[in-house]
């Protein structure tokens, strides 16, 4: 979470372990489908480098499962819902500016419809794995984001103008090791992320991964994680760390979803259940998760990265993007959601708001 609480959690909760200590489990979203260059870091060793292994350990799905029919959507209005909730739908024209946008994930499809030519760099840190995405997980973020928004397949990203970093740092399974996630965020770092989309769970705190956290801010991006699907209030890592924009999820009514986790650590909430988007090899479906929500929450930061200026002078754009984010939130009725929902036009408004400045 940022000074200001923040958090974020996608698709089958990616879990985290230590460097040697084994696999932690798998990603706990639900889905179904329908058919260089830089200073280096180094993190400091921790005695905490293995994580308390996760509930859902071994199960290859836990939390929401959802049907989906192979004839995709009825009706244009109901897989948009997202956008509509957002208020993207009634939002200006975005900004031809390009942003780089680095997913850490099980990788992405990047010879997706929706996705050609947006993938601009490629690095893998899973053993003895390239970038491609079989899981799905990091596709379906990717299409949030990015996707195109002239197939009108109901399923355009709030930033289409993204650049994209396919970072992966879980396997084939949605199982990722700690190390390779701090590896993954000081690379992204290196190499002119602007926003880093983390939707990746850890039950430890430990406090290499906070020092890559604060060398990625340090660096000018923002860094937005998924608060988990666990149903409750203890926080997860990254999201619940400093300098960390942590997400929650919602439903149509503007609920909880699901298993969404909530509590003071976190900071705000976007869409997170019956998400209609993008899967590997032109295939479309649904998922649900905070992974999603945080994605939006992303896509919502690549718009204003484009468009923000250094308001403060200190040579960066994240703390302004970050201010935007939080203050164009509308307030929900609900414990444990932070500022609120996701706001695009209000966002996008406060951005350029003279008195804001002086």
């Amino acid at each position: 979470m940022m000074s200001i609480p923040v958090k974020i959690f996608a698709f089958l909760s990616l879990c985290c372990i230590g460097a040697f200590s084994g696999w932690q489990g798998s990603t706990t979203d639900a889905f179904s489908s329908d058919t260089g260059q830089g200073t280096r870091y180094v993190a400091s060793a921790t005695a905490a480098d293995t994580a308390t292994p996760d509930k859902s350990a071994g199960a290859s799905f836990t939390g929401i499962t959802d049907s989906l029919s192979s004839s995709g959507p009825t009706a244009y209005s109901e897989e948009t819902w997202p956008l509509i909730s957002i208020h993207m739908t009634t939002a200006g024209t975005v900004s031809a500016k390009p942003v780089a946008v680095a997913i850490l994930d099980t990788g992405i499809d990047a010879n997706h419809e929706e996705l050609a030519g947006k993938v601009i760099v490629e690095k893998c840190f899973v053993d003895g794995c390239d970038t491609e995405d079989i899981l799905g997980h990091g596709t379906f973020i990717a299409g949030i984001i990015a996707a195109s928004d002239e197939n009108n397949t109901g399923t355009e990203g709030l930033a289409p103008n993204s650049r994209l970093m396919n970072i992966k740092v879980a396997d084939d399974k949605g199982r990722c090791r700690q190390s390779d996630l701090i590896e993954g965020i000081i690379w992204a770092a290196d190499n002119g992320a602007q926003v880093i989309n983390i939707s990746i769970e850890l039950h430890e705190y430990t406090s290499a991964l906070q020092e890559a956290i604060d060398y990625a801010w340090d660096s000018g991006a923002l860094i937005i994680a998924a608060a988990g699907n666990d149903g409750n209030s203890v926080p997860v890592y990254p999201a619940a760390l400093e300098h960390c924009l942590s997400i929650t999820g919602i439903d149509e009514a503007e609920k909880r979803a699901p298993l969404a986790n909530f509590g003071d650590w976190v900071d705000a909430a976007a869409p997170g259940f019956r998400i209609y988007g993008i899967m590997p090899e032109d295939t479309y479906g649904y998922q649900h998760g905070t992974s999603f929500a945080t994605a939006y929450a992303s896509g919502l930061a690549a718009r204003l990265f484009a468009v923000a200026t250094d308001s403060n002078g200190n040579g960066k754009l994240n703390d302004e993007v970050l201010e935007a984010i939080l203050a164009g939130c509308r307030e929900l009725p609900l414990e444990g959601t932070g500022n609120g929902l996701i706001d695009v036009i209000a966002s996008e408004e406060y951005l350029v708001t003279p008195s804001r400045l002086n």
